[in-house]
């Protein structure tokens, strides 16, 4: 019986669940009836080890007239393999997106994303992610992560 209860730490940190902030930084471009490219910056929280919740802002310039434009994207995540801390992870979401532009009327679209991520259960790594709703979306950058002391110990 001894022996069981010195077990028991070890099993309750093994049974914890993998909570982290993330922030983001990259480049964004949307293809629909015109196109837009921009900065990025991104903030998620992963509330447990297999899901996100991501914010993503970009700002940035709509062809053809150059005009001063903004897209923000709100979703929900699936993540595999969220712990990993080599090699590539794979994730999808559903979520909302509303994009404005300067003499536009704002928009919004339901939208749909895949993406891979380096890493995802290390301190930082690149991402690329593509999705539909209003147009076909893609973005890349670098993500960073803060992680609970006792995951970093492990």
């Amino acid at each position: 019986m001894p022996s069981l209860l010195c077990l028991l730490p070890i099993l309750a940190l093994q049974s914890q669940q993998l909570t982290t902030t993330e922030l983001s930084l990259g480049a964004a471009a949307a293809f629909a009836r015109e196109t837009f490219a921009g900065a990025e910056l991104g903030v998620a929280h992963r509330p447990n080890s297999d899901s996100r919740i991501a914010l993503a802002v970009a700002g940035g310039v709509v062809s053809p007239d150059q005009a001063a434009a903004v897209r923000a994207q709100l979703t929900l995540q699936l993540l595999l393999n969220a712990s990993a801390r080599s090699g590539a992870g794979l994730y999808a979401g559903v979520g909302g997106a509303f994009f404005g532009a300067q003499g536009a009327p704002g928009r919004g679209a339901v939208v749909l994303i895949i993406g891979v991520e380096q890493t995802p259960g290390r301190r930082h790594g690149w991402f690329i992610e593509s999705g539909f709703g209003g147009g076909v979306r893609l973005a890349a950058g670098w993500r960073w992560r803060r992680f609970p002391s006792w995951w970093r110990g492990a």
